[in-house]
């Protein structure tokens, strides 16, 4: 291999970018062309992987999290015949003549990396920018929990870096002792609307880094021999290795190394003059060997996996004991958070591809009691809910299970993280704890309010089988559908949510009662109205209940522990009920009302009312109390409902 054979190749993938763009009319071949040579060198090169085979888990992985640059690595994948499509059975092999199609509805290629649509050569979808390095991180524990040697390469941009995620997952990586972990920063100087800060150039960047514990090299990012020379330290055996590269942003055709050209293709008429720029700027490397023929081929096997349907699992009262919560069940007072890490544990034990993640809290969230069992599957992220998604979504691609745990507030720091984790479908399987109003006297700053919301939106699009949903919300209102509910997140492939909650509560179900996906149980039955609720407000609206058949009003009461519902048995449970139903929940609106207003308006028959959370909460000293504040206690779940039947009469 010579420098002039990278040269070429440089150029040679320079001009499909600079013609798929340009096809397209939008891209950013500038930003592409900046890492001409190092895609160059890392995929024929560097690492080792079968283009034919991107589903190999022993490969070394490439993150582009500088998601915007793809097309040089398009360009790539093309010139080496890639294999591309959702499923290895239908997979084709990628050309040049394929990449015209950039950005098409007809094309595997979209315009940022994205692993659903059919080039499974990337892990996760990146463009968002900041979560890459992340990812690397996550497919890396896997690497290392499988006993693979999987070296992991990651691209990041130099205004990229200002993200807080990166330096989130640069302390993680350190932490965890991730050394086969490479990151290379591409340090062109320019973001989208001007030069990047200060901070972000190539000398601060390097600084920081060291700073951080990394090992670091500065080079010439469009110098192969330079190049190699870096990649020839990796890996270390005592630290990750951080590249900083310095690049031209547009390198090798002219006229887009001058002025702002982020995001901006060439016109097909120029296309012509950009090839000859492109020639010129390797004119001096026409002799030497060419670079051609597949890589270095990765190492074979592959770890092995069980199926989550087809384990056994222990009896609840097995799980509790195990636990060590057999005197909460035994006391009718156990919540569903210690539940749920009961039947975290046992999975643990049945199913060896499960992993957990928490963010130091998880003798809270009951996380802690997966990591005394299965310590070596336990990570624990520190307060970085951002980089902890994205790692699991790394996981994920590496064959784990991954189930993320905080507090169900804290989680929506990670809200892009989570929505790019749904793009990338990830199968990952997320728990907030601490949901709802009932934290009380630590205020609303600790309480998950907008979860709902916002989770329950993905469950109202269709996944890529047409018949469930893009991710599924679990909402347990006792231990047992606590312990159910977990298992069918595990059964369930792609992103699942579940919401636990603080308070101890009694039990509502027999240890073998049936959960299912879209299920809903029926705890009392009247024909004046139904009141549907979840999790810890199933409790009150029992009690709601109780106060209305005091005034004779028979009230049917619905725990919809999962979203999306059966809409068509729970039209039916509700127009048995007399087709007035009030929907309690104890956040804000957007979640379960709104869920259940939607089955209504579709048949027409049924009118909805919401009762959820009226303001934002402030510390109390007891549930109850705080309840009462913000309007969803029992009394006034009573009187709303009362009043939905004085005025239907």
């Amino acid at each position: 291999m010579s420098a002039a054979a990278i040269q070429r190749k440089a150029a040679q993938l320079g001009k499909l970018v600079v013609r798929m763009t340009a096809k397209a009319g939008s891209g950013h071949p500038s930003s592409a062309l900046s890492l001409a040579h190092l895609v160059t060198y890392l995929m024929y090169r560097q690492m080792r992987h079968d283009p034919a085979d991107p589903w190999q888990p022993t490969a070394d992985r490439l993150v582009l999290s500088e998601g915007h640059a793809v097309p040089i690595v398009y360009a790539a994948l093309a010139d080496l015949g890639a294999s591309v499509g959702r499923d290895p059975s239908t997979a084709t092999k990628l050309t040049p003549a394929d990449t015209d199609l950039l950005r098409t509805r007809a094309s595997v290629l979209d315009g940022h990396p994205n692993p659903a649509a059919g080039v499974h050569f990337f892990d996760a979808a990146t463009g968002s920018l900041g979560q890459g390095l992340s990812v690397a991180a996550g497919l890396a524990l896997a690497a290392r929990l499988d006993g693979s040697d999987r070296r992991v390469y990651v691209l990041v941009g130099d205004g990229e870096a200002r993200e807080g995620q990166i330096w989130e997952a640069l302390d993680f990586i350190v932490d965890h002792k991730l050394n086969h972990v490479c990151a290379v920063f591409n340090a062109n100087g320019q973001g989208q609307a001007g030069l990047v800060s200060p901070q972000q150039s190539a000398e601060r960047l390097a600084a920081k880094l060291t700073a951080f514990g990394w090992a670091v090299t500065t080079i010439n990012g469009h110098d192969p021999d330079a190049i190699a020379a870096a990649f020839a330290e990796f890996p270390r055996p005592d630290k990750p290795l951080a590249i900083v590269a310095r690049t031209i942003k547009g390198w090798g055709v002219d006229e887009l190394t001058k002025g702002n050209w982020h995001g901006k293709p060439l016109p097909e008429a120029r296309l012509a003059a950009a090839n000859a720029s492109l020639d010129q700027a390797v004119a001096a490397y026409k002799d030497g060997d060419v670079l051609d023929g597949p890589p270095k081929p990765p190492a074979a096997g592959a770890a092995k996996r069980g199926d989550p349907r087809r384990v056994t699992w222990p009896s609840f009262h097995e799980v509790m004991a195990d636990a060590g919560l057999a005197g909460a069940v035994e006391k009718n007072a156990i919540g569903t958070r210690r539940a749920y890490g009961a039947a975290l544990r046992a999975a643990g034990g049945l199913l060896p591809q499960v992993v957990v993640l928490d963010g130091d809290v998880s003798n809270s969230t009951f996380a802690d009691m997966f990591a005394a069992a299965h310590g070596e599957r336990f990570f624990e992220c520190k307060i970085a809910e951002q980089n902890m998604v994205s790692t699991a979504v790394g996981l994920s691609a590496g064959g784990y299970i991954p189930l993320v745990n905080s507090f169900a507030k804290f989680l929506m720091r990670a809200a892009d993280q989570v929505e790019l984790a749904n793009i990338s479908r990830a199968n990952i399987k997320i728990v907030g704890s601490h949901a709802g109003i009932t934290p009380t006297a630590d205020g609303p700053s600790q309480m998950g309010l907008t979860d709902v919301a916002f989770f329950r939106a993905f469950t109202t699009v269709r996944g890529d089988d047409r018949a469930s949903p893009l991710a599924w919300f679990f909402h347990p209102a006792d231990a047992v559908a606590a312990y159910h509910c977990t298992r069918l997140m595990l059964e369930l492939p792609g992103m699942c949510f579940m919401r636990t909650h603080r308070p101890d509560v009694p039990l509502l179900y027999a240890p073998d009662t049936k959960f299912e996906p879209r299920g809903f149980h029926t705890l009392s039955s009247g024909d004046d109205l139904a009141i549907v609720s979840s999790g810890y407000m199933v409790h009150p609206a029992r009690e709601a209940a109780a106060l209305l058949a005091r005034q004779n009003i028979r009230a049917t009461l619905i725990d919809a522990y999962c979203l999306p519902l059966d809409g068509e048995r729970l039209t039916e449970a509700l127009q048995r009920a007399g087709g007035l139903v009030l929907v309690v929940e104890d956040n804000y609106g957007g979640g379960f009302g709104s869920a259940v207003a939607e089955v209504a308006a579709r048949t027409g028959k049924l009118r909805v009312e919401t009762l959820h959370c009226q303001c934002i909460p402030k510390s109390t000293r007891s549930v109850e109390e705080m309840l009462d504040y913000c309007g969803v206690g029992a009394p006034q779940i009573a009187d709303h409902a009362g009043a939905l039947v004085r005025r239907a009469l």
